[in-house]
């Protein structure tokens, strides 16, 4: 009996398998999506591709939120009113057909992260200054020794994070740019997330800002380039007197062959 029941079991399986493979996949979206704080009111929208009859919302490694749907909606909330870091995490969703049985994949994850105004913003610094050349290397350090925590590396003016990275034993983190160039301009700051709570984080820090400048010319660079012009320039002034003196001497000639041409036929 055990080989039957497992072979129906894995039938049952592979037909609820090939079922949600059929259906396609539902989209989640966090509104607001940027610096939600502890306390703030967040919404987590399920996009539904076809009418569902049920809608489910997963945290990763955590709990399920199930809600039926009405057949014309075709975005399913769920909200979260003063969050609190319980709330952080990864989130997928998921959905059930009408008057069916098959269920959906889950959707791509998105991350819900709560910055926590009770850990002190990191400190942070910039080697070896900060005006530089195109092609120095640069290092940015971040620091806060009373947490184990991961580094995250933040640019004025941009969504994305420019680095990631784990603190040392002395609660550092190095972020390096090797050969710099002009698009590394820019002001920077620091936040970080305890190992503890991974989807929590610190308010930004200070900042420090980067200039890269163009490298200079080598010394005489510049006096041997106007002297090459200088010699150019001289060049197509003799060049244009030349031509000249040959318009001319050229014109003359013509005028004399003409005049010997008039005096012969006078005679």
């Amino acid at each position: 009996m055990a080989p039957m029941a497992l072979a129906l079991i894995l039938g049952w399986w592979l037909v609820a398998a090939s079922r949600a493979q059929q259906l396609p996949r539902p989209s989640l979206s966090l509104h607001p999506s940027q610096e939600i704080e502890v306390g703030d009111n967040v919404t987590l929208r399920c996009h539904l591709p076809r009418p569902a009859a049920w809608v489910w919302l997963r945290q990763h490694e955590g709990w399920t939120i199930a809600r039926y749907s009405d057949k014309e909606q075709d975005t399913v909330e769920f909200s979260f009113l003063s969050t609190n870091r319980e709330h952080a995490g990864t989130y997928r969703c998921k959905y059930q057909v009408s008057d069916s049985e098959d269920v959906s994949e889950m959707s791509d994850p998105v991350e819900l992260v709560l910055t926590d105004h009770s850990f002190p913003p990191p400190n942070i610094s910039l080697h070896p200054k900060e005006c530089v050349e195109i092609g120095t290397n640069v290092t940015i350090q971040c620091w806060n020794k009373d947490y184990g925590a991961t580094f995250l590396l933040h640019k004025d003016g941009r969504s994305a994070l420019v680095q990631r990275q784990g603190s040392d034993g002395a609660g550092t983190a190095s972020f390096t740019f090797s050969g710099v160039t002009l698009a590394d301009s820019g002001t920077y700051r620091c936040s970080f997330r305890p190992w503890h709570s991974p989807f929590v984080s610190s308010p930004l820090g200070d900042s420090v800002t980067l200039e890269v400048t163009p490298t200079p010319a080598p010394p005489g660079a510049e006096s041997h380039g106007n002297l090459v012009v200088a010699v150019l320039r001289g060049c197509a002034a003799a060049l244009v007197f030349a031509l000249g003196i040959f318009f001319v001497i050229d014109a003359r000639s013509l005028w004399i062959r003409r005049d010997e041409s008039l005096g012969r036929g006078g005679m």
